[in-house]
């Protein structure tokens, strides 16, 4: 599984890229559907924004969250992300 992670008016630290790298890498355990991950964080103000885009097979998914702190944006993406994966599992069972 190929994270590329994407600062628009943020520098990506060593922390923030490890910490969204970690966190992807425990979802990637749960199931080998995702492919590639696109994490790009931006901040607008006072809001940080986390978004992801995900190349699954046989498809796509897409989550974003804000908050006003990176990092309960970034475990925000990730439940959102988590949800979209166990619908996803769900559909390719029934199909």
């Amino acid at each position: 599984m190929q994270i590329n992670i994407q600062g628009v008016g943020i520098k990506v630290t060593d922390a923030l890229h490890d910490y969204v790298t970690d966190k992807f890498n425990k979802l990637e355990r749960k199931g080998d559907v995702i492919t590639s991950i696109a994490v790009t964080l931006t901040v607008e103000k006072l809001q940080q924004i986390a978004k992801a885009d995900l190349s699954v097979a046989g498809g796509a998914l897409h989550a974003e969250s804000q908050d006003e702190d990176m990092y309960a944006a970034i475990d925000s993406l990730i439940d959102k992300v988590d949800r979209q994966l166990v619908k996803y599992k769900e559909k390719l069972k029934h199909d």
